[in-house]
């Protein structure tokens, strides 16, 4: 029989205990046990494994000499963002997400519920009060997952099986879409217009039909373009019985129209940056939105908390429609939920509940000011061209002339600043582009200490754009 070495980080690895497990279900090795797994992807050569560690003292040095090695990002300046941003997190949020009462809260059910459900609640509430909608939803895994999940619901609800997606949006988010709808939904992509960066209505047009369930539109786009259009895009959308589907980052609706208001059916996203740390890419929650009407509810394949009266007068807080969930109905489930970022749309809760509504304003008012402001000083600098002609909230892409992206971040790298992230592998028409990103931390002097450095790199590059 083939198995593990026996090894203290290996589950199950004892051969007495694999041996067990192997006649309990009736296989002769664990080869036999994985042979449904295609040979050529499995690996043949021996685990290059480390001798264990057989002391906490031992075991604390080897995780720090780890740890040594991360650069953290609030130590030098950065313009990255591209999904995951570095905003400011409000000292109440690291301090109520570490209460063990919702640290230790994964899943489970009202036996270890210490306000949990009240908390996600408020969380869905505020959420609700933010995106002018009535519904939303437990947070899913994260935003992207969330945007599939939206699609399907579109899908299921008019029993259609084709969506149309921007050609621009997040290439990781399209990759997660087309994976998370496949094989039942056919993904279509619409082209964009090329100086704006916007959908380009008339291939949208000539694409839209009654085979169409929906209208997937990220505004503001993962390139930080605002769309004007979202009105007209809806209108469109309805015309042919199809539904608008909205990504909407949250940190920009204290400034921005909110989806339902320009006639988003189902808006979508991820509520990293309300209040949730980077965490080597980012703490991630998706959020979903709807009406309140039993044909968007009864589609909801994630939890829904709400509130009613006690048979004792008092208030509880606990699931809506249960039975529509695949925790309730595992076979016949409509689509399978599994693992839910509850920790981090309760920390979402309390960051709305700390910024209110005049932080969200103010949130969005000043990171639209630097945005203009960066892209204004940048634009002056020969060889850099501010690559939309639209307007853009948070990030805005950048194309340069005479140099690479990556020979431009490396020299800024070499001077304490992280550039924007290279666009240039997934956007074939945005060569030589990166997408810089502001948020409400920086100073002037931050942004004129990056098109210091960028003036000078560019001027040794020579030449100067035509």
């Amino acid at each position: 029989m083939n198995s593990f070495e026996s090894h203290p980080y290996i589950p199950n690895s004892v051969p007495s205990v694999q041996e067990e497990m192997l006649r309990e279900i009736g296989a002769k090795s664990v080869d036999e046990f994985f042979k449904c797994i295609p040979d050529d992807i499995k690996y043949h050569e021996a685990l290059q494994m480390s001798e264990p560690t057989l002391s906490e003292a031992g075991l604390r040095r080897h995780v720090e000499e780890i740890a040594s090695k991360n650069r953290s990002v609030n130590r030098v300046l950065s313009f990255l963002g591209g999904g995951c941003w570095n905003h400011y997190v409000p000292a109440s949020c690291d301090e109520i997400n570490g209460r063990s009462e919702f640290l230790t809260a994964y899943a489970g059910d009202p036996y270890e519920d210490h306000g949990r459900f009240q908390a996600l609640f408020e969380y869905e509430s505020l959420m609700a009060e933010l995106l002018e909608m009535d519904v939303v939803n437990v947070p899913t895994y994260d935003g992207s997952q969330a945007a599939g999940t939206a699609l399907r619901m579109a899908c299921r609800i008019t029993d259609r099986h084709r969506v149309l997606v921007p050609e621009l949006a997040g290439p990781e988010r399209l990759k997660i879409i087309e994976t998370y709808l496949h094989p039942q939904i056919e993904v279509v992509r619409v082209k964009a217009d090329p100086a704006a960066l916007t959908l380009d209505l008339n291939d949208l047009r000539s694409k839209l039909d009654d085979s169409v369930a929906a209208v997937f539109l990220e505004n503001p786009t993962f390139l930080g373009v605002i769309e004007p259009s979202g009105g007209e895009i809806a209108e469109l959308a309805h015309g042919k019985g199809a539904l608008l589907v909205v990504w909407a980052d949250p940190s920009s609706l204290g400034v921005l129209t909110p989806p339902s208001c320009y006639g988003a059916d189902i808006a979508c996203g991820d509520i990293q940056p309300l209040g949730v740390r980077m965490h080597f890419g980012g703490g991630r929650g998706g959020y979903i939105a709807s009406k309140d009407e039993k044909k968007f509810v009864s589609e909801f394949p994630s939890r829904l908390f709400g509130i009613s009266a006690t048979t004792h007068g008092e208030w509880g807080f606990g699931d809506v429609a249960w039975e529509r969930t695949s925790f309730a109905s595992r076979e016949a489930a409509k689509e399978f939920v599994g693992t839910a970022a509850a920790l981090w749309g309760i920390t979402a809760g309390v960051y709305l509940a700390t910024m209110g509504p005049k932080g969200m304003a103010d949130l969005g008012t000043g990171i639209l000011q630097r945005s203009a402001y960066l892209s204004r000083q940048m634009a002056q600098i020969p060889g850099v061209k501010i690559a939309a002609t639209a307007p853009f909230f948070k990030e805005f892409p950048v194309t340069f002339q005479g140099r690479s992206v990556s020979d431009i971040n490396m020299e800024l790298l070499s001077r304490g600043i992280y550039g924007g992230h290279d666009l240039s592998s997934n956007y074939p028409t945005l060569q030589n582009s990166a997408l810089y990103c502001v948020n409400e931390t920086m100073t002037k002097a931050d942004m004129d200490t990056l098109t210091k450095a960028l003036s000078e790199i560019m001027k040794g590059a020579g030449g100067s754009l035509q």
